[in-house]
């Protein structure tokens, strides 16, 4: 018990703060161009596909490197990968930015820069999740609650996104690329200087013996693991999905534009960031508790988005709706990230996660281009669809997650 608190006791206000900045910093530099898009496209004459890449193609980077960025983190530190990830960050901004300022035709480069920057989000926001767990190694409680405060951070970027993007392109359309440059720098000065990670005591394992205990992880955990990564994918895919929709059908439907277009993205977003910060504090690493949020929210998802193609004409009550909405994917991303970072073994927990990030990412970047294509003939019958997909994973969830076979169990 003492070495407990005195573990937690190193962990400052400043760390958590810093900490935190992570996934409001990720969160802004992908969710704040949704907003613009729409500029985008009349400044550089792209299709809405084509713009839709602007978000696919951060994601799809990330996707693919998170995996190897858990297992530097495992191996060499999280810090020292968080660290350098941000720079990426920072310097894929950069480019995005210069390319739409004095080429001719930045398309191309856009992407680049945009594909540097999911590589570097891949080593940044998934890692932050197992680094809370090793900071507060042993005690679930301050796990899940700080887990919760990174969630909402997360979820506090997406309310911030919208205003922010479209008032940053009010005064610039390409200012949106270069503010996410300086939030990348402040965050790497705040990790720098307040982050103060636990000294590794255990011997670094080779990587074949790393491939051979994540094979037993998945072995032992598979049935809950893989149900928690398709939650993980489809919390984001309908929410990236939806917002991509309510960006357009704001502009196209009810000729709403700019900063005020920016408010009103965000009401269903401020649902989600209040939800993720009030069930982050109540579920306090209780499995059974976290069990029968995801369960709940689940329901609230499925049967809220069946109705939001059907409101596309009515403002208000579309607002409603997806703010309901909100409030169940809101409550799910804690209880998800608590279940994955509380019962996973510390030298295993940044490469197990790094799944998870993952497999959000998947969602990230499959919802824009999905919706974009699907919304011309087929907007209902995909939110229909959207809504039989989260009573399937209702039934998995009561089915796969059983609380006697993880409790006690660290995998």
């Amino acid at each position: 018990m003492n070495k407990q608190d005195s573990s937690t006791a190193k962990v400052s206000i400043g760390c958590i703060i810093s900490l935190a900045s992570v996934p409001l910093v990720i969160t802004l530099g992908n969710s704040m161009l949704i907003p613009v898009l729409s500029i985008l496209e009349k400044k550089v004459d792209i299709s809405s596909f084509k713009s839709s890449m602007i978000i696919t193609s951060f994601s799809v980077a990330a996707i693919l490197l998170i995996p190897v960025a858990g297992y530097l983190s495992d191996r060499f530190g999280r810090k020292m990968v968080i660290l350098p990830s941000l720079f990426l960050t920072c310097i894929g901004g950069l480019i995005s930015a210069f390319a739409s300022w004095k080429m001719d035709d930045p398309y191309v480069t856009i992407i680049w820069g945009r594909i540097l920057q999911g590589i570097g989000s891949a080593g940044a926001f998934p890692i932050v999740m197992p680094l809370v767990g090793d900071l507060f190694n042993g005690d679930d409680e301050k796990v899940s609650s700080t887990l919760g405060i990174i969630e909402t951070s997360n979820t506090f970027g997406k309310v911030l996104s919208p205003i922010l993007g479209s008032a940053f392109a009010a005064l610039i359309w390409f200012l949106p690329f270069f503010s996410i440059s300086i939030f990348s720098l402040i965050s790497m000065i705040l990790i720098f200087f307040f982050v103060k990670v636990p000294k590794k005591k255990e011997e670094t394992i080779r990587f074949n013996e790393f491939l051979s205990t994540v094979k037993k992880t998945f072995k032992k955990n598979g049935n809950w693991l893989y149900v928690v990564f398709i939650n993980g994918a489809y919390v984001m895919l309908v929410l990236f999905a939806m917002l991509f929709f309510l960006s357009d059908i704001l502009e196209k439907a009810f000729n709403i534009h700019g900063v005020k277009k920016g408010f009103l993205l965000a009401i269903p977003l401020l649902t989600l960031c209040i939800a993720s910060y009030l069930v982050g504090k109540k579920i306090k690493g209780d499995l059974k508790t976290i069990k029968r949020t995801i369960i709940l929210c689940l329901l609230v998802i499925s049967i809220s988005i069946i109705f939001v193609g059907f409101l596309k004409e009515h403002l208000v009550l579309l607002l409603t709706i997806t703010s309901v909405a909100g409030m169940g994917l809101g409550s799910l991303l804690p209880a998800l990230d608590a279940i994955i970072t509380e019962n996973i073994s510390k030298e295993k927990r940044g490469t197990i996660t790094s799944f998870y990030s993952s497999a959000r990412y998947i969602g990230v970047a499959a919802g824009p281009p999905l919706m974009s294509v699907l919304m011309v003939n087929y907007l209902n019958l995909s939110y229909i669809i959207a809504g039989l997909i989260g009573i399937i994973l209702f039934v998995l969830v009561f089915k796969f997650i059983k609380i006697e076979n993880i409790n006690h169990e660290k995998a």
